[in-house]
């Protein structure tokens, strides 16, 4: 699926590492990878043995994540709108399920969400409008994208937002909705690994996985370490 990873550093301008060059939205690798190499890659766009292409970024973890779903255009109404809502609360049932020492919580307050999740009315060639999103304004979505802002200095996410296009299969709802999630957590970049199909969330010809693979929970768990008592 198509992301763009936004940073802000403190009362600078925007900048898009995607258009930048320093980094693409999967790597390519052949095989298994080992946990190290499969965390670098998610974390920080690093191939295999490689140096990282992007900075690893964090949300601060003093208290829950609030996520909230902020719109659903009428494209959407009737079983999508009840099947995305339900893919939501799944996504966050399984990220609080996997043990990492970040905490994930739906919020009817919506304007007050961390992650804010768009279902918007437009497919690859229908320019959105009227979200107020910068980068997403102007541009077409396929499938879904997700962005996060953050101060770059201190490597600290400080909003994200996902969006949602017409063109995702409803079939595809829970798999995309629980990858954009975690990928929103700084996680930001898919494996193109057929071994990863149907088995990670971060698999970029996949929409199978419905849940966290294996190495998907000890990437969350790494990039946020359990708490201890």
């Amino acid at each position: 699926m198509r992301r763009l990873c936004v940073l802000l550093a403190p009362l600078a301008i925007a900048s898009s590492l995607a258009a930048s060059g320093q980094a693409d939205d999967f790597i390519t690798t052949h095989g298994p990878l080992d946990d190290e190499a499969f965390y670098r890659l998610v974390a920080c766009g690093a191939a295999p043995g490689g140096a990282c292409t992007k900075p690893m970024m964090r949300w601060p973890t003093a208290r829950p994540l609030r996520v909230a779903i902020l719109r659903i255009d009428r494209a959407y109404l009737g079983g999508k709108q009840a099947r995305a809502r339900a893919a939501l609360t799944r996504a966050v049932q399984y990220i609080n399920a996997a043990g990492a020492g970040i905490a994930l919580e739906e919020t009817a307050r919506v304007e007050d969400a961390d992650i804010k999740i768009y279902f918007l009315e437009t497919d690859e060639h229908t320019p959105v409008e009227d979200t107020g999103i910068e980068g997403i304004d102007g541009s077409t979505v396929s499938g879904a994208r997700v962005m996060i802002w953050g101060d770059a200095a201190r490597r600290e996410i400080l909003r994200a937002r996902i969006v949602f296009g017409t063109r995702l299969d409803i079939r595809d709802y829970e798999s995309a909705m629980l990858e954009e999630v975690t990928q929103a957590l700084g996680l930001m970049t898919d494996i193109r690994n057929p071994l990863y199909d149907g088995v990670s969330v971060f698999a970029q010809d996949s929409n199978e996985a419905k849940q966290l693979g294996p190495q998907d929970i000890m990437a969350l768990r790494r990039h946020y370490p359990p708490r201890t008592p």
